[in-house]
């Protein structure tokens, strides 16, 4: 097995957390051999339930209940879930004990191996991973894309072996507790108002954001959005080489928009990458994440031609402003990943017709202000679902929205924008919001959306 270093084996493992993110790390260290105990602050859990999920002679111990500092004391390191806050309970009892906590990002690091990209951002993530990912496929033999995109890290680190290639989509919640956790490419794409229920403050935000780069040296490389302020004074910061993308003007040096080409400068050269009308995804906020994949890519080693190769054949991303039905003229769009009011700015931007856009849902103490000014003039009318719904129709009045329907739940929602919207209109689905308050996660509510859409 894979190891970096920074793991005994004989190390006693406490993993907090017995959601899908707990359960990956635990079967991870039990391939490594690693003792493995498995604890929740919820005594209600199914043991049996839970036990069931990992193979003969691999379960960890469970531990359920409150944590004790004493028991805390009795482990070497803490695996903790990104949904565990670190002024959790828990985490302050660790604290206490003088319990190192690593996230799950750290211990697939520690227990994998090969060259690695990780890609973090407020937006454009999950896009900007997908398509690394393809343009590593097209390069190595052996290619992994893992983290939030889907598919857990720690569930696929063990088959990761030297001359593999993995790129990593990260949260701000993973890079809260990383230490050794050490990409050869980085990737920062941009930064505004996210998870604040969490981080309490911006500056908190921005530092976890920041974290990506932690551990890079001057043999390393990271991809920043040069029209983001913060970005831009955080690059002169850095000691790994920093590539900078940007869609609003020609850069000295990195890539950048010349009218519609993508355009690679280097020192004195300068390379057509190609058009964006040649991309299968739409806005600019896309262009941005295309140029920053370039310059993941390039940077991982992967050839122009290959990296052009997968430009064109590239998709949109499920829950990313994706296509999902014409009928009786009207286009709907799913855009359920927006959970963020910037995120829903770049899917109502990308409309090019009247929009009936569905918001709304979990509060996660966002300003919404910004999102609905850039929806006076694209929107036919606001539709709202969910726990915001109130504060989201506040501030919609203020700055003159008036065209506002209340629906509370999706189908409702959905029903109602297909009895009203027009030939040659369009129905969006950007909530602005998380999911959490009616949904499992923004997953389920796109895929309800589409259900729903599609139904006669």
């Amino acid at each position: 097995m894979a190891r970096r270093g920074e793991l005994p084996e004989n190390a006693k493992v406490l993993v907090a957390g017995a959601g899908r993110s707990g359960i990956g790390a635990c079967r991870l260290l039990a391939d490594n051999g690693i003792e493995a105990t498995l604890y929740d602050g919820n005594v209600n859990l199914d043991r049996e339930k839970l036990l069931s999920q990992f193979e003969s002679g691999k379960a960890p111990k469970l531990l359920l209940g409150d944590l004790a500092p004493e028991t805390a004391k009795e482990y070497d390191i803490c695996v903790i879930s990104p949904g565990i806050p670190m002024d959790s309970p828990v985490a302050l009892t660790l604290n206490g004990a003088g319990v190192p906590v690593w996230s799950e990002i750290e211990l697939a690091y520690e227990l994998s191996a090969g060259r690695l990209a990780a890609i973090t951002g407020t937006n454009g993530k999950t896009t900007t991973t997908a398509l690394v990912g393809e343009m590593l496929a097209n390069e190595y033999e052996k290619t992994f894309v893992v983290g939030n995109i889907g598919t857990a890290y720690t569930g696929e680190a063990s088959r990761m072996t030297e001359d593999c290639a993995t790129v990593v989509e990260v949260s701000s919640f993973q890079l809260e507790t990383i230490i050794h956790f050490h990409p050869q490419v980085s990737a920062i794409l941009n930064i505004t108002p996210d998870h604040l229920n969490r981080h309490k403050t911006m500056e908190n935000y921005i530092a976890c954001k920041e974290n990506v780069t932690l551990n890079q040296t001057a043999e390393d490389t990271c991809v920043l959005n040069y029209e983001d302020e913060v970005l831009r004074e955080f690059g002169k910061t850095l000691v790994c080489k920093v590539v900078w993308f940007s869609s609003a003007r020609e850069l000295d040096e990195g890539l950048f928009l010349r009218g519609d080409e993508i355009m690679l400068r280097e020192k004195d050269t300068e390379t057509d990458i190609l058009s964006v009308k040649e991309l299968n995804i739409v806005g600019r906020h896309n262009y941005e994440n295309a140029m920053a994949a370039c310059g993941v890519a390039l940077a991982m080693g992967v050839s122009l031609e290959h990296v052009r190769q997968a430009l064109k054949s590239f998709q949109a991303v499920e829950h990313r402003i994706e296509f999902v039905i014409e009928r009786d003229g009207v286009v709907y769009y799913n855009d359920s990943k927006g959970t963020n009011p910037d995120a829903a700015i770049k899917g109502i931007e990308a409309m090019s017709r009247p929009t009936w856009l569905i918001g709304g849902g979990y509060d996660k103490k966002s300003d919404y202000r910004e999102w609905l000014t850039a929806c006076i003039g694209r929107i036919r009318c606001l539709v709202l679902i969910g726990a915001t719904a109130d504060a989201i129709e506040k501030e919609a009045r203020e700055l003159g929205i008036t065209q506002i329907y209340r629906a509370g739940d999706l189908k409702t929602a959905v029903d109602y924008c297909k009895e009203h919207a027009a030939a040659g209109e369009a129905v969006l689905l950007s909530p602005a919001c998380a999911s959490w308050d009616q949904f499992e996660s923004y997953e389920q509510r796109g895929r309800m959306f589409k259900d729903f859409a599609r139904q006669a």
